[in-house]
């Protein structure tokens, strides 16, 4: 779009910037629903333009170009979903509730359009005979795919239903998500004095002054921030503060008021069952999974129960520890159930006296620069990719730095933001997004470098004090990088095919993988040194990291297999109505599952994000178990091959599973990568959960 065009509308303009990176200072939210609206106007023409032409339809003129289609508007909206998520305000809530049916109602016309599917379709039908290249098919496949996935075979009725329930279900997940945001935002508690802050190492009672400081309160203040809420839960010695903390935790989302989720839940569930229906299943998981590796419930439900039949058993011996433990400790609580606000904060008593472990001698050596750059050279072993930092770039919040990446030849292989810290108008959790894919397939024939961001959200330290990260920090970085990597390391034409628009039980393996080098002695001992005297971490204390890595892994392989089987039943559900008490259907559901009593869940259906804030892991929360499947069995494949920097095996990863995307088929993509098919077993062994497990 010319200067012109754009003159009074940064958004509109060429992007002057580097790397043609967004003009974030002078945009402000007023600008994004006229330039997004004008975009989706331009995307119309385009696609109307592709639908009319006299030429018969080939693969250039109408999957290549379809593939082209819609840039501008795409790399808008991402720069709009990137600010709403992690520096957000009243002004840009508002923008994003109107714009969330508009954008569905988008979405659905360029995936029904009668004119444009009719070429697509017929290409499709005669896919065999066009002579093309692997990743050409895929692409016309994975297109036909998206059109029928979003109605275009319907007859008209249906078509403009299907249309009118993905309108009302963009707008029940942007509300969803902004009523969590809300509630995490409102709540804070308040340590006041010495007595409060029992049992808090010094790393918590800073990030706790901290989190005070920022929101403009006095002394110290315990956030629903997970870097916050969880070590307080793990440390503090007030068990009446441990319990609010963690009731306000589990409690999102149910408040009575104007930021109730449980309407917001039952409305999006009656939607999905009737939209599977209308796509012809029973269910919406039928629906949902149809897409997948997975395929069907029955195959997700079989890993789910593997997992779960044998992570019950231990987690209830694992239990029975803590209580002794509590009953030696407070004679008075002999005999009651361990509560679920208490449970991290006796595992940790364990830990200490099992394995000589404490997180207050363990963070020192994970101050935040120091695991970025751990992350950076794992990065560069592995795949030959150097980080730059850029201070010039632009940003569009002070918190993040970039960096420009090259390959080890010296080229450009991108742009990488990391936004690290929590801070209020950041929504929780940490994920990964894209200002720009990859992509060789463009309007002037430049490739596409890729803009590709990680969030995060770790307590920040004092000021003129690091920020440490527990080890569980330290992973999610790595986790969250994994994926980084996966979009910096894309290398398809086709835009379509690029980073991580794969199936979304394939999305978290690139992701899980890299989480293991923040566990190997060597990274520990080269990466991990002490923030105040530069002393690496030591042998010992290496060693009992070792050792206690599979501890209480029964925990935490409970709570988050429970919620996988909470969001495969839920979205099970053959029934018009959803629960009318979704507190009491959640409670009766694991209850009979056999949830042992304390563990908990990893998410309750009122906050449950992944869920209810969008559909990508609706009856898809099972992906991250299944990702760990392969990761467990890859990570493995270095192992054999004597170390974890093996340098054909790396090759290996980066050419079949980073750089592939989506153009080869993820199955197939496995197999090339390991030689084979994945096994459970790794699984297994990696969360302790081979061994036999104590009798319940």
């Amino acid at each position: 779009m010319s200067a012109a065009a754009g003159a009074g509308q940064p958004l509109l303009a060429e992007w002057a910037a580097p790397h043609g990176l967004p003009p974030f200072a002078a945009i402000e939210p007023a600008h994004y629903e006229p330039a997004i609206l004008a975009a989706m106007q331009a995307h119309r023409a385009e696609l109307a333009a592709l639908g009319a032409q006299a030429a018969p339809p080939d693969f250039d003129n109408t999957c290549a170009a379809f593939d082209r289609a819609g840039r501008r508007l795409a790399h808008i909206v991402a720069v709009f979903g990137t600010v709403c998520a992690s520096a957000t305000n009243d002004a840009l809530q508002a923008v994003q509730r109107r714009l969330a049916a508009p954008l569905a109602a988008h979405h659905s016309a360029i995936h029904t359009d009668a004119a444009f599917f009719a070429r697509l379709d017929a290409l499709h039908g005669r896919r065999a005979t066009l002579g093309l290249d692997p990743a050409a098919l895929r692409l016309l496949e994975r297109q036909h795919l998206d059109f029928v996935r979003s109605g275009a075979q319907l007859p008209e009725p249906q078509r403009r239903r299907h249309a009118e329930l993905m309108q009302a279900l963009a707008e029940l997940h942007t509300r969803f998500g902004q009523n969590v945001l809300r509630d995490e935002a409102d709540w804070q508690l308040p340590l006041p004095d010495a007595a409060a802050m029992a049992g808090l190492p010094a790393f918590v009672r800073a990030a706790a002054r901290q989190a005070a400081l920022e929101r403009g309160l006095p002394g110290a203040v315990i956030t629903l921030s997970r870097s916050l809420v969880v070590p307080f839960l793990t440390f503090s010695e007030r068990a009446d503060l441990r319990e609010q903390a963690w009731r306000a935790w589990v409690g999102r989302g149910e408040r009575e008021g104007a930021t109730d989720n449980r309407p917001v839940v039952r409305e999006i569930l009656r939607l999905r069952q009737e939209l599977a229906q209308l796509m012809g299943h029973a269910c919406y998981a039928d629906f949902a999974l149809a897409d997948t590796m997975a395929g069907t419930r029955g195959r997700v439900d079989a890993l789910l129960q593997a997992v779960w039949q044998r992570a019950v058993p231990r987690a209830l011996a694992d239990r029975r520890e803590l209580e002794a433990l509590r009953d030696a400790a407070l004679p008075a609580q002999a005999g009651q159930p361990l509560q679920p606000w208490d449970w991290r904060y006796w595992a940790e008593r364990v830990r200490r006296e099992r394995f000589a472990l404490d997180d207050a001698e363990i963070k020192p050596y994970f101050e935040l620069g120091r695991v970025v750059q751990a992350a950076f050279a794992c990065a560069g072993r592995l795949f030959g990719l150097r980080f730059e930092r850029r201070d010039d770039l632009p940003v569009y919040h002070p918190d993040v730095v970039a960096y420009e990446v090259f390959d080890a030849d010296g080229a450009l292989r991108g742009v990488f933001l990391q936004d690290n810290f929590a801070r209020a108008g950041k929504r929780s959790g940490a994920w990964m997004n894209a200002l720009r894919w990859q992509a060789r397939n463009t309007a002037d024939g430049r490739a596409q470098t890729p803009v590709i961001l990680n969030n995060n959200n770790f307590a920040r330290g004092e000021a003129g004090s690091p920020t440490l990260l527990s080890l569980d920090d330290a992973r999610t970085l790595f986790h969250e990088f994994g994926h980084g990597l996966h979009g910096l390391l894309s290398d398809v034409h086709w835009q379509r095919l690029s980073g991580t628009q794969v199936l979304r039980d394939f999305v978290e393996l690139p992701s899980q993988i890299f989480e293991h080098w923040i566990g190997e002695p060597a990274v520990l001992r080269e990466h991990a040194r002490h923030w105040q005297t530069g002393e690496p971490i030591p042998d010992a204390l290496i060693e009992r990291l070792q050792r206690a890595r599979r501890f209480n892994q029964a925990y935490e392989t409970v709570r988050y297999t429970a919620s996988a089987m909470l969001d495969l039943a839920l979205h099970a559900r053959t029934e018009a109505e959803p629960p009318a008490d979704l507190a009491a259907w959640e409670q009766a559901f694991l209850a009979e599952a056999g949830l042992p009593a304390g563990c908990g869940v990893n998410h309750r259906l009122v906050h449950f994000q992944h869920l209810f804030a969008g559909s990508s892991y609706a009856a898809g929360y099972y992906v991250y178990l299944w990702a760990e499947v392969l990761d467990a069995d890859g990570y493995d494949a270095f192992t054999e091959a004597g170390g974890p920097f093996d340098a054909a095996v790396a090759e290996r990863l980066r050419r079949h599973v980073y750089a592939a995307g989506n153009a080869v088929e993820p199955n197939a993509a496995f197999a090339a990568f390991r030689g084979r098919a994945p096994r459970l077993e790794p699984l297994l062994a990696k969360r302790g959960l081979l061994e036999e497990a104590a009798p319940a």
